[in-house]
């Protein structure tokens, strides 16, 4: 996805990542239990576990035979990296030796090795010398009749002492452990581990970018992202908080802060942002007002990365958020949010807009969650290609919908796509209503019309005519909440599909049998319908009908009759066979091509119209009674 920005260099699309291995541990813990296991080793994995770095640590009862177990075996594959703590008897263990080769040969493919020189000189590691010489001389002794083994002993512990490490010579052991925990959290949290590897297709955070968030600075930085809801806000600002989070001193990501707010949880994230600094203290949060009174005062010396995803409110921001001095020199705070308006109003540094995915990335996306690979399979690109124009770029769309027709067959996929044609699918529609429902009244009825029947049209004009609707200054504040979109060049109101079959979806659920209950109409067998029919109601606001090409109809003109609160009147490439006798008087815009009567009906009364216009009509005359 390509992300626009006011203030700095974009996120740029670009070719795929793979995804991750498949750890099961982040560090598997080598150390001699005698030396180690009830001091350095248990605060250094207590820090490790604090820091949700899954940390193998075998038990005491495994330690029995002389030669390493299955299950530790299993282990060391199945860790990202290796920790090797060097002490004064580790050498003395076969099991820790065996353990060692086997680390070093796993991590030699796809790993890390950090050794820890704990009480002991890496020199006589190296050359097994000092402590390290008596161990490895009764090692062969006792294996004389095996002495290949001891030689590939030695020669670990040669290779694991030329590796960089840590040692503890003149430092206190806090400091160690805080040193190789820092480390640590930096090499596993270097790979995405929030995101799903579907969720990178076409997004690539650059080294550029990252180091552009990075720039020496003791400035507080506040950055925006926003976009309209499943464009990948989220996705962008956890590859962003899993590139840089090592880099501070208090990290924290607080994901769904709108849905929280909403259901009066948001001291439950000040709790969560809290924890770290305050730990058993936590409990003194009461309420919202004292987990701000901390954030400022607990925070304010500290090198923050604050990530608050889906803000909707300042109110809510202002709770973890309010003034740059809440934090210490170099923290970044990074809101993500669907308006526009917040990102303005908090005056923030970088502002990021998101754009949608282009079509090769959208239909390698699609393609991962349909195929489970990046291509379409044979016989399928064709309906790939219907599935990928329906989302419009949109990735959670595109996820959506690749997952609804994976392992299906040809034909179950060509009924999947009618249905959409009819009714959208419901996890894809209450996303994106989310936005829809927090509007005030006003905002959802200019919404409603600009989708059913403005858009793609000059804004100037559309302004107008919703300005003699009572609908004033709304258009604005709907493209800073990424509802609609405004084409400054060609000043042109414009809006997503998706975002436009929301709306068609929502008037759909006024009235789901019967169209002539909804407010608006502008499906061509709902129209027909009612004009047929004469099933039309006072709820009917606005009607437009534009055919493909002339044709004649046979309509029941009653129905006009019914439609007292109608002020949105649009035919074009119809003849009728009849006229109406009655139109609304509150007809704000009446566009009727191909008028075939050389008259309006005599008791119409346009006064509140604003708009006229009848092209290749039969209209001679406003009315027969006078000009």
């Amino acid at each position: 996805m390509a992300l626009s920005t006011q203030r700095a260099s974009a996120f740029l699309p670009s070719a795929d990542q793979s995804a991750p291995p498949q750890w099961n541990y982040d560090v598997f813990l080598s150390f001699k239990g005698v030396d180690t296991r009830n001091g350095f080793v248990s605060h250094l994995y207590h820090e490790l576990q604090h820091r949700c770095i899954k940390t193998f640590k075998d038990d005491p009862k495994l330690e029995r035979g002389t030669t390493i177990s299955s299950e530790l075996f299993k282990a060391i594959q199945e860790s990202r990296l290796a920790i090797v703590v060097l002490s004064p008897n580790y050498a003395s263990s076969c099991w820790c030796l065996d353990e060692l080769t086997k680390i070093l040969q796993c991590m030699k493919s796809n790993g890390t090795v950090l050794p820890v020189f704990f009480n002991v000189d890496p020199s006589d590691v190296r050359k097994q010398s000092g402590s390290f010489a008596g161990a490895i001389t009764e090692h062969e002794k006792r294996f004389r009749e095996d002495i290949g083994k001891v030689k590939r002993w030695r020669a670990a512990l040669t290779e694991v002492a030329n590796l960089s490490g840590f040692d503890s010579k003149n430092q206190c052991e806090r400091k160690l452990i805080e040193k190789i925990v820092e480390w640590v959290w930096g090499k596993v949290h270097h790979t995405v581990r929030l995101l799903d590897s579907t969720e990178l297709v076409g997004l690539k955070f650059t080294r550029e970018q990252i180091d552009l968030l990075l720039a020496p600075t003791d400035d507080v930085r506040f950055i925006g992202i926003w976009g309209m809801g499943g464009i990948g806000k989220t996705t962008i600002a956890r590859l962003v908080y899993e590139s840089i989070s090592f880099h501070f001193e208090v990290r924290c990501f607080l994901a769904n802060v709108r849905e929280a707010s909403e259901g009066n949880r948001l001291v439950d994230l000040q709790k969560q942002l809290l924890f770290p600094i305050l730990k058993e203290q936590i409990t003194q949060v009461w309420n919202e007002e004292w987990g701000t009174y901390f954030i400022k005062n607990c925070l304010c010396n500290k090198k923050v990365l604050l990530i608050l995803d889906d803000v909707n409110a300042s109110s809510q921001l202002e709770k973890f958020a309010k003034e740059k001095d809440w934090f210490g020199k170099g923290s970044i705070i990074i809101i993500t949010t669907r308006d526009e308006r917040l990102v303005k109003k908090h005056d923030m540094e970088i502002s990021y807009k998101v754009q949608g995915l282009n079509d090769d990335k959208a239909l390698k996306l699609f393609s991962r969650n349909a195929f489970k690979k990046f291509e379409p399979e044979e016989g399928f690109r064709e309906l790939c290609n219907c599935f990928v124009n329906y989302a419009g770029g949109l990735p959670l769309a595109l996820k959506i919908l690749g997952c609804s027709v994976y392992k299906r067959d040809r034909d179950e996929w060509k009924n999947e796509l009618d249905k959409l044609r009819k009714i959208p699918k419901i996890e894809i529609f209450n996303l994106l209503k989310i936005s829809f429902d927090r509007l005030d009244e006003m905002n959802k009825n200019i919404f409603l019309d600009v989708a059913f029947f403005h858009k793609g049209k000059d804004k100037k004009k559309v302004i107008e005519i919703l300005d003699s609707c009572g609908r004033c200054g709304g258009i604005n504040a709907l493209v800073e909440k990424s509802l609609l979109t405004f084409d400054i060049l060609n000043n042109i109101v414009g809006m997503h599909d998706l975002i436009q079959e929301m709306a068609f979806q929502i008037v759909r659920q006024e009235s789901p049998e019967e169209p002539g209950g909804r407010s608006r109409l502008c499906h061509h067998n709902d129209i027909i319908h009612v004009l047929i029919n004469n099933t039309a109601t006072n709820k009917i606001q606005g009607i437009a009908l534009s055919m493909v090409k002339l044709e004649k109809a046979d309509w029941n003109c009653e129905a006009f009759s019914k439609m007292i609160n109608l002020k949105f009147l649009e035919v074009d490439n119809v003849i009728i066979s009849s006229i109406p006798r009655i139109l609304p008087n509150c007809l704000r815009i009446l566009k009727w091509n191909w008028y075939s009567s050389k008259y309006l009906p005599s008791n119409f009364q346009p006064n509140k119209l604003v708009s006229l216009e009848m092209q290749d009509s039969k209209l001679v005359r406003l009315w027969d009674e006078r000009i």
